[in-house]
């Protein structure tokens, strides 16, 4: 462990001892700077203040004088990180329970081509956003679940902390929303306060493989029976790092990872680029059934990145074949984050959230399971209007993972990979860790979640709705490449209701969005891949 951190706190104390004898005016100095750094330790509410007494208030102390200042000397290179400083502001506001208002007017011009807005009513209302959940859960499922409109992405323990596993799940359990757990599994953290629990299954099977590594019927069963797991996630991609595996290096895999995921101790823990229990669209259709029976029909779907279109298509194509349908499919957009991923994978693999959410919506559509299979999006969704965007493209509901990291206090050093989170949030370091305070960040994840809710009431208020799923591409505007508004309606592939159950008529007077002229009747099902 390195406490290079706690230098100036010490020195102080070394100094007002040094000085002590013959400099009474320095001695009084020093040691009241030592008490200013024992203060920072003992506090609850500054992470960064408990992890860097003394020196930790310098960063404050610029963002007093001025916020730019801050940025050139912490958080330079501004464009390449994945949020901005006014939404972390937003989200610190909120989660602090502070105001945040903005005066002098918007940050963005609406008459640039990037301008997009929610048209307002002249008849608002007031929704009730206690009312914000849908019912997960299709025609084969045995035990629906009541889901927030705004839940935590998958988030692995391993990548976060315990402290930042318990405190995600007591926020979760304070607000009523739910907890993804990352591929992960299910950690002693998850379920202290319990939180109600998404069970995310990644390609190392985590919490329920097998000394080889793959599937275990019987690991998972005993998981699965805890009331506390509402629904369990196949994860096929992230959208991150699509198509990459991952490996915690030996090194990380502590006594706790080692229990939640079963693997052991000390080796290498590997999560290889694909699964082992299926490689077509038919067989994985088959798993979301088994898994479906072993859970005793609790919600069953996956996640992920879309990546070639037609691999979609032929899982769609499957689930007319097989007559098995997942209860809800998770998006997740190229722009998602993770603590560590190959520069190349996050800039230029895998389809944006726009495009990626708006072809699964269609070819639910196109098919006629739209209105059995929900859909939920995650990659950079943090605020009231992402919720309502994404809700337009197509989505039911909403997941966020660095907006609630920013809850709990991360500052974006963009240091996950390093085990130096300076804020205790994605470290194992338990000298790190210990900054962060749980009960007090849970709180603070808890009132994100319900400020963003406020939020989003008022907004879809204005507009003149009383509920999330009334929101539709009509509502909201942009400009289209010439710089004219129009409804974003008008400028987003669509689909009828059914079109892709007969054959495709490429001569039909509203043509198909190429891509599905391009590939649907080349998908297959019994692989990944083009006929």
């Amino acid at each position: 462990m390195h406490y290079s951190r706690y230098f100036a706190w010490l020195s102080a104390l070394i100094l007002a001892i040094a000085f002590a004898s013959f400099n009474l005016y320095l001695a009084i100095l020093f040691a009241g700077l030592f008490l200013i750094g024992l203060a920072d330790i003992i506090q609850t509410q500054r992470s960064i203040l408990r992890n860097y007494p003394l020196t930790g208030h310098l960063r404050f102390l610029l963002e007093y004088i001025r916020p730019e200042i801050r940025q050139y000397f912490f958080e330079n290179d501004e464009e390449k990180l994945p949020f901005s400083r006014n939404q972390r502001a937003m989200v610190y506001s909120r989660s602090k329970e502070d105001n945040d208002k903005r005066g002098f007017g918007s940050i963005k011009s609406m008459y640039s081509n990037e301008g997009e807005w929610l048209g307002h009513s002249n008849s608002p209302c007031h929704p009730d956003p206690s009312t914000f959940r849908i019912k997960v859960g299709g025609p084969s499922c045995l035990q629906p679940y009541s889901l927030s409109i705004f839940n935590i992405s998958a988030m692995s323990f391993g990548s976060l902390s315990p402290n930042a596993i318990r405190a995600l799940n007591q926020g979760a359990k304070l607000g009523g929303f739910a907890h993804d757990t990352g591929e992960g599994s299910i950690s002693c953290h998850h379920r202290e306060f319990g939180g109600d629990i998404i069970w995310e299954i990644g390609s190392g099977y985590f919490g329920c493989r097998n000394d080889q590594g793959r599937f275990s019927e019987e690991k998972f069963s005993a998981q699965i029976s805890d009331p506390q797991i509402k629904m369990v996630e196949i994860k096929l991609s992230q959208g991150a790092k699509p198509g990459h595996g991952g490996v915690l290096p030996g090194v990380k895999v502590t006594a706790e990872i080692a229990a939640a995921r079963g693997v052991p101790i000390g080796q290498d823990c590997i999560s290889p680029a694909h699964h082992a229990e299926f490689s077509s669209p038919v067989e994985l259709m088959q798993f979301i059934s088994r898994l479906r029976t072993l859970s005793g029909g609790k919600p069953i779907g996956f996640k992920l990145c879309v990546g070639q279109p037609w691999e979609f298509f032929g899982i769609a194509k499957a689930m007319l074949e097989t007559g098995i349908c997942p209860d809800f499919i998770v998006v997740d957009g190229s722009e998602g984050g993770t603590g560590a991923a190959p520069v190349e994978f996050a800039d230029h693999v895998g389809m944006p959230l726009r495009e990626g959410l708006r072809l699964v919506h269609n070819t639910l559509v196109g098919i006629n399971k739209r209105d059995e299979i929900s859909i939920g999006a995650s990659g950079k969704i943090i605020s009231g209007y992402d919720i309502i965007r994404a809700i337009a493209l197509g989505a039911d509901w909403c997941n966020s993972a660095r907006g609630f990291m920013f809850a709990l206090g991360c500052i974006q050093s963009r240091s996950c990979h390093t085990d130096k989170c300076p804020t205790g949030v994605a470290t194992q370091d338990l000298s790190r860790q210990r900054a962060l305070v749980v009960p007090t960040k849970a709180e603070r994840v808890y009132a994100f979640h319900k400020n963003t809710m406020a939020s989003l009431a008022n907004l879809i208020g204005a507009a003149g709705i009383t509920h999330p799923n009334d929101i539709t591409t009509d509502y909201l505007m942009c400009r289209d490449g010439s710089g004219k508004a129009t409804p974003l309606s008008t400028q987003l592939p669509t689909l009828n209701p059914s079109v892709l159950l007969q054959p495709l008529d490429l001569s039909m007077k509203n043509p198909l969005p190429q891509e599905y002229s391009l590939y649907w009747n080349r998908a297959q099902t019994n692989k990944f891949g083009l006929a």
